[in-house]
């Protein structure tokens, strides 16, 4: 029988019922935990947790490695103390024995803590930790937020939906046979999405997809993926964790208090852009399983 491969959904913030905890990514949650293969048997164990109280490591994150997860998609919600050294540690060394990572951020300095994650951590770029290397793009194109500075590319009101462009060659987490070129077109939308960029001397690492703000017209970065290699197993850095809450899929399903922007329901009216998000978490899971395999 085919081993099932095992999918850990993880927070860089203890459970605290006023912001993004891991309660609020369910929808993600029950679309992975129900996939089926042919004979009909799930291809995915998922379990979703918040991080431990902060001040000391986290005790599965920092031992990651020696767990039976092989995927971690970590959604870095914090502030810039999500995780510990340890937990950077565990996390980098789970990936060196090939396991499969998405590491998802927002805007300016939020989910900062994964700078100092092996590899995958360059490729994310924040305001007061590893800046985008050229000025020109230190841009703040979202205005109705005033306190959130740059990075911040507006794709569009949560709950909307944004059109993407592949970049060639065609990544297989972008590939979508029924569409009519073959390649996913849509993905949920966000009023202040971060920054990502590929680590400029990792040859695994490439943009795989741009998207345009709907305010400047700028292009940017949505994800830049890493091939498998003797450095470690495949990985993903997602330029926001919005890609993936319930909050962008299903605005209905709410959000914490501070966000103050209104919502959209482009996304709700739109059954292939739907279709293609569902797509791209299924390709994902997949790509990202491959060591596993």
């Amino acid at each position: 029988m085919r081993p099932i491969t095992r999918i850990l959904l993880q927070t860089t913030i203890a459970y605290e019922s006023d912001d993004w905890h891991i309660g609020r990514f369910g929808l993600l949650r029950e679309y992975l935990a129900g996939l089926r293969d042919d004979a009909g048997l799930p291809l995915y164990e998922v379990t979703a947790r918040d991080r431990d109280p902060p001040g000391s490591p986290d005790r599965v994150l920092s031992q990651l490695d020696s767990s039976g997860y092989d995927e971690l998609w970590l959604f870095a919600v914090d502030t810039g103390d999500g995780l510990t050294a340890a937990d950077c540690q565990g996390i980098s060394r789970f990936r060196r024995r090939g396991g499969g990572l998405l590491v998802a951020r927002d805007h300016m300095d939020l989910g900062s803590s994964v700078c100092t994650l092996g590899g995958v951590g360059a490729a994310h770029f924040f305001h007061s930790r590893h800046p985008e290397p050229d000025p020109s793009r230190r841009c703040i194109d979202d205005t109705g937020t005033t306190s959130i500075l740059w990075p911040n590319y507006h794709s569009g009101a949560n709950g909307d939906y944004q059109r993407i462009e592949p970049v060639l060659p065609l990544h297989p987490v972008l590939a979508d046979p029924e569409a009519p070129d073959g390649a996913l077109r849509y993905l949920p939308a966000h009023p202040h999405e971060g920054a990502v960029g590929k680590p400029e001397h990792d040859a695994s690492a490439r943009v795989i997809a741009t998207g345009r703000s709907q305010a400047s017209g700028r292009v940017f970065n949505l994800a830049v993926a890493f091939e498998p290699s003797a450095d470690g197993g495949p990985a993903i850095a997602q330029s926001t964790f919005h890609h993936f809450a319930d909050y962008n899929w299903d605005p209905s399903r709410g959000s914490p208090s501070f966000v103050s922007e209104t919502p959209g329901d482009g996304l709700a009216r739109a059954p292939e852009a739907q279709r293609s998000v569902r797509r791209y978490v299924r390709n994902l899971a997949s790509w990202l399983a491959a060591a596993a395999s």
